[in-house]
């Protein structure tokens, strides 16, 4: 795909920044760096593909030290510079680029949806939720089958490690895959789950179960969970009574859920990829986890949760159209190969991994 990998990408983050300065504008609102009050973003993500970079670089060099002996290996700088030329490097950066004018646009359009309009759509929800589920509430329900112990902090764990998750396959799909057009596809869908989902923060404003029932919720121990769901809340007080005097942003919203979306790209992905097996039951696995989590916890609806299986796949498909992907899987599996020998670098040892892409 030469240098256009991520024109797509491109586009989308520049329509979601335009929007967010419009919005912006009019509503008099600022624009905040969106994980400014610990580590931001533009520091942290860096740091994890730099690390990323480092351990494919150091793992390579290893192998082909075992099999060549010490007296023969490639030096680290060699790997390198073989692994990460120029088009290697920009493809990286690229992605990484584009991908995080999405994401800060998108966390500053959904702190600006209590400025835009004041209506909360939980009880129309609610009733949705109460009619699919015969009558029942599905947090509730779960609460009464699972317990509210060891299953709280199953849930709690869950959500949590989920945070994680999305900058860890953003390093995988810019750094391992080579120049591939499946990274590009990844990246492209990730920046379209937050453009989607944005869209119907807007057209469905609502705050989910353990804002607008907190009842239900009040017979679960404290976790790591709860203090996440009590600094939501902080910040979201914070803003709407003066959002100049804070650089917090208000990141509460459930309709869709953008925790499922995202898994649902993550699983669709590597089914179309063929990666692993074991990779694809792991998605799978956390997918059914994460969907139970969120209900569980209160975070969304289960109605939510159908938007959020919506919109993942809606982001799969227009990325796939956009980057050039067909939309269907692969023929070979994707296997992960060994080392073997492709040019003779400066020092006589040879032995370079072969790129994919």
């Amino acid at each position: 795909m030469g240098r256009g990998e991520f024109r797509a990408a491109a586009v989308v983050a520049a329509v979601m920044a335009v929007a967010a300065a419009l919005v912006a504008w009019e509503h008099h609102l600022p624009l905040r760096d969106p994980d400014g009050a610990n580590m931001p973003t533009w520091f942290r993500l860096p740091v994890i593909v730099a690390s990323a970079v480092a351990l494919d670089v150091v793992t390579r060099w290893l192998l082909l030290a075992r099999r060549e002996g010490w007296a023969g290996r490639a030096t680290v700088r060699e790997v390198l510079r073989e692994r990460w030329d120029r088009d290697q490097v920009r493809f990286t950066v690229s992605g990484l680029v584009t991908w995080y004018v999405a994401y800060v646009a998108f966390r500053n359009l959904k702190s600006y949806v209590p400025f835009v309009t004041d209506r909360i759509a939980d009880p129309e929800l609610r009733h949705l939720d109460r009619l699919i589920w015969l009558g029942h509430d599905p947090a509730v329900l779960l609460h009464d089958v699972l317990g509210t112990g060891f299953a709280n902090w199953v849930m709690a764990s869950v959500y949590l490690i989920w945070i994680g998750l999305v900058p860890a396959t953003l390093a995988i799909a810019l750094v391992w895959t080579r120049r591939s057009t499946a990274g590009a596809w990844y990246v492209t869908a990730i920046s379209l789950n937050w453009g989607l989902g944005v869209i119907l923060y807007y057209a469905l404003p609502s705050l989910g179960p353990t804002y607008s029932h907190p009842e239900w919720f009040a017979a679960l121990p404290r976790t790591p969970n709860t203090a996440v769901r009590d600094l939501l809340l902080s910040d979201r007080v914070a803003v709407l009574a003066g959002p100049w005097d804070t650089h917090s942003v208000q990141t509460i919203a459930a309709f869709a859920s953008l925790h499922v979306a995202v898994m649902v790209t993550i699983c669709l992905v590597a089914e179309m990829m063929r990666l692993p097996l074991a990779v694809r039951v792991a998605a799978w696995a956390f997918l059914v986890m994460t969907v139970v989590a969120t209900i569980y916890l209160g975070w969304h609806f289960f109605v939510d949760v159908i938007g959020g299986v919506g919109v993942g796949v809606a982001a799969v498909t227009l990325a796939a159209r956009i980057t050039g992907n067909p939309l269907r899987r692969r023929d070979e599996p994707w296997t992960f190969r060994a080392p073997v020998p492709m040019v003779t670098i400066a020092s006589g040892a040879e032995a370079l991994p072969p790129r994919r892409g």
